[in-house]
């Protein structure tokens, strides 16, 4: 076996953007801003449904104020467009206006943009433009929403319903229920969360009279689509009148993929002033104006053998859009669905799936976009199954996993899982974790008045699956390497892990490998960043591309050394002949005369179809008290199947970062709206819980990768993981506690010490009756 090279693929490689980012170096869009640009403010609506009547004429006139945009000015735009539909019986969604005229319908809607001089003149506007408002009745929450009284959200969609669409087989599905030994039955909230990320939404619009042309520099997690939609369904203009730079983003996590009207916003405003504009988030205006995340509530079955084996699942899902579609609002409760059966063999599935609409901020894709809130539904439910039966969670696991030898495996949904061993990453991770002494451990804690709880989530995700993606790898002057490619890192690591993929057949150093992403008149095509596809998608498309690329130096090199091409390796930047110290580099390889320019760079391209299966188990273990309801994570355990390593510290920061997400949701994190009048009652971080470091534990990390076979690489997304396989591993061990001590089967997230200690003090009310 070859030694590994140095910087190459599995090795733990140190992040070379770091250096610039904790030295303040790092360029965000706010920073980035020329020192005249105007500033501008979005005027939002402080109810959740109203009709309204604005006059702006005073606010207008006051000194410095620049423009004031209003639906009436901007009615030649196109709305934000839902990019989801189904290709039989399609749905038809309602408007999402780039600025409400006449009617609101959530707690921030945008109905107007002021732009002047200084941000503190635009906030003098706002207090100017004079707004009639005739509040209306307002829903929030999916069950509410269904309900036949419920306020209407949209007059053309009558109960609030987008679409009521079934997955599976609804009559084989009945007929298993029918003869089962037992059924094991679940109902679940997956609480809506907000992504916060540490830098809001940001984005400058400058305009070029002489060629009629804007450039929108914006924190996104890709440059090309979000010009794509702006300039074709929003602004109707040719693409080649808007150029996209996104330099420094300080997370994403999905929210900053799609298009906001503050971008169309931007660029009406900077055309008709014919000066650059800025406009920057502010936290409150990150709650009430960004894409929220999950809200779906879940009612599930599973149909048990005797001997624990699952006959079939049913499913009744309802996800909440809020009052508007987001880019892929609708695609995340039913693409989710189609992972509902997890790692098991489970030959008879249905699954309704409802999308509502409530007087609430938009839901879109937040990291995992479906398959957290899938796994987290199957499994509680697997939990179910075994309290229900009387067996051992890790032993009805291990009973319907699909084996290895079944692989390739189509699922009821229609999933192909390639490959994987789900008995042996929940063995190991129970190995880890010392589970066959639990009994011990919590027998100690009760001795100092706590009950200790351990939990099991063995998870699956489909990833993978953006779409074509290309990356161009050239040759420069100096020897060096550069990469254009058309993702988006927004903190994962792009610029280290790219850098790998080159040094695996090159043998640079990372210093000399340069990665340029997020400007559309740079890179010709780019799919951003999401659903874990950079290095699954990009990742081939740069070793191809350098692999071409290498082809190509070898060749020129044959030319100079006067060999033959098979004679050469490449190694350290330079082509030598094998076994000699003959050899030129890659900078006299450039600078060679006559050399074809076109020998100096190579493109691929790459698309996976199939998307990549990671999959992993996480076992959690918790200290509840009683007395206070707090829950403390004592251990917490994580073996994943990744498939390849690409670098072991970039994976790991991946699935801790990822884990502490699910951490927050499973315990803390909830965004709360107000039933009376659907206010957005956690609006700051002073309403909103977020983990710190002291609410997450030490973690214990380990991979058990078996190669992906679909990928070129065998590698398996590993950027939304963590977040997969946390919630339900935090509730399941909090579960198992409170049911072993109290016989609490139930709890929705977030698990907060009033909820835990509400449920303590109802079940000992319950007993004493």
């Amino acid at each position: 076996m070859a030694a590994p090279i140095k910087f190459g693929v599995g090795q733990s490689v140190l992040r070379k953007e770091d250096d610039a980012l904790i030295r303040g170096k790092g360029r965000y869009t706010d920073d980035l801003a020329p020192q005249a640009s105007l500033h501008a403010l979005v005027v939002r609506s402080p109810h959740a449904h109203a009709t309204f009547t604005l006059d702006a004429t005073k606010a207008r006139a006051l000194p410095g104020v620049a423009l004031i945009l209003t639906a009436d000015d901007i009615s030649d735009l196109g709305g934000l467009p839902c990019l989801f539909n189904f290709e039989v019986d399609p749905f038809t969604g309602p408007p999402y206006p780039i600025l409400a005229k006449g009617e609101v319908r959530h707690v921030g809607d945008a109905i107007a943009f002021v732009v002047a001089e200084t941000a503190d003149k635009a906030r003098d506007a706002i207090e100017a433009i004079e707004i009639s408002w005739m509040p209306l009745p307002a829903v929030t929450g999916v069950v509410n929403a269904v309900k036949q009284d419920a306020p209407q959200v949209w007059p053309s969609h009558p109960g609030n319903i987008l679409f009521d669409v079934a997955i599976g087989d609804k009559k084989a599905t009945d007929e298993v229920f029918a003869k089962a030994h037992a059924v094991a039955e679940i109902s679940i909230v997956n609480p809506r969360v907000v992504a916060s990320f540490m830098e809001t939404r940001a984005a400058i619009c400058e305009y070029d009279a002489k060629r009629d042309h804007l450039t929108l520099t914006v924190g996104s997690q890709g440059s090309h689509r979000l010009r794509d939609i702006l300039c074709q369904n929003v602004l109707n203009i040719p693409v080649e009148k808007m150029r996209v730079i996104c330099p420094d983003v300080g997370g994403g996590f999905g929210t900053k993929l799609f298009p906001y009207r503050e971008y169309a916003l931007l660029a009406v405003a900077s055309r008709k002033l014919k000066k650059a504009v800025r406009w920057a988030a502010d936290r409150s205006e990150h709650f009430m104006g960004d894409a929220q995340g999950r809200d779906n509530v879940t009612r599930a079955r599973m149909a048990l053998a005797e001997d624990g084996k699952f006959l079939a699942m049913d499913v009744d899902l309802m996800g909440d859009m809020g009052a508007y579609l987001s880019t892929f609002g609708p695609y995340i409760p039913h693409g989710g669905a189609g992972m509902l059966p997890g790692l098991y063999d489970i030959q008879t599935f249905h699954c309704r799936v409802r999308t509502v609409f409530t007087h609430t901020v938009p839901v879109d894709a937040y990291r995992g976009a479906g398959r957290p809130e899938a796994a987290y539904v199957i499994e509680r439910l697997v939990d179910a199954a075994a309290r229900k039966l009387k067996m051992a969670p890790d032993a009805i696991r291990r009973k319907n996993f699909i084996p290895p030898r079944a692989m390739p495996y189509k699922t009821a949904t229609g999933k192909v899982y390639d490959s994987g061993d789900f008995t042996a990453h929940m063995k190991r991770a129970m190995e880890i974790a010392n589970w066959k002494e639990f009994g011990k451990r919590a027998k100690l804690a009760k001795k100092s008045g706590l009950v200790r709880g351990i939990g099991l989530a063995s998870y699956v995700e489909v990833c993978g699956v953006m779409g074509e993606e290309t990356a161009n790898v050239r040759l420069d002057p100096n020897g060096d390497v550069t990469i254009l490619i058309g993702t988006q890192s927004s903190g994962q690591g792009h610029q280290t892990a790219y850098a790998q993929l080159v040094a695996e057949q090159f043998g640079l150093p990372p210093e000399r490998v340069h990665i340029h992403q997020g400007d559309t008149a740079e890179i010709p095509t780019g799919l951003g960043t999401g659903g874990s596809a950079s290095i699954p998608s990009g990742g081939v498309a740069v070793e191809r591309a350098t692999a071409t690329l290498g082809k190509q130096l070898r060749e020129m090199a044959a030319e100079a050394l006067e060999t033959s091409a098979g004679d050469l390796e490449i190694s350290e930047g330079k082509v030598r002949i094998a076994g000699t110290d003959r050899a030129v580099s890659f900078a006299d390889l450039a600078a060679r005369a006559g050399a074809d320019p076109a020998k100096l760079n190579a493109s691929a391209t790459f698309a996976s179809a199939d998307g990549t299966y990671p999959n992993g188990t996480h076992l959690a273990e918790v200290e509840i008290d009683p007395a206070t309801g707090i829950i403390k994570i004592v251990n917490y355990v994580i073996v994943d199947d990744f498939g390849v390593t690409l670098n072991p510290l970039l994976l790991a920061g991946q699935v801790h970062g990822g884990v502490m997400q699910g951490i927050g949701q499973a315990l803390m994190e909830q965004v709360v709206y107000s039933s009376a009048d659907a206010q957005l009652v956690t609006g700051t971080y002073m309403d909103y819980a977020l983990p710190r470091a002291a609410d997450g534990p030490s973690f214990t990390f380990e991979t058990h990768n078996i190669p992906c076979k679909t990928n070129p690489l065998g590698v398996k997304g590993a950027g939304e993981a963590g977040a997969i396989g946390s919630c339900p591993a935090v509730v399941n061990a909090i579960v198992e506690g409170l049911w072993r001590e109290y016989g609490i089967e139930h709890i929705d997230m977030p698990a907060t010490p009033e909820r835990v200690w509400i449920a303590i003090r109802e079940q000992h009310r319950q007993h004493s009756l």
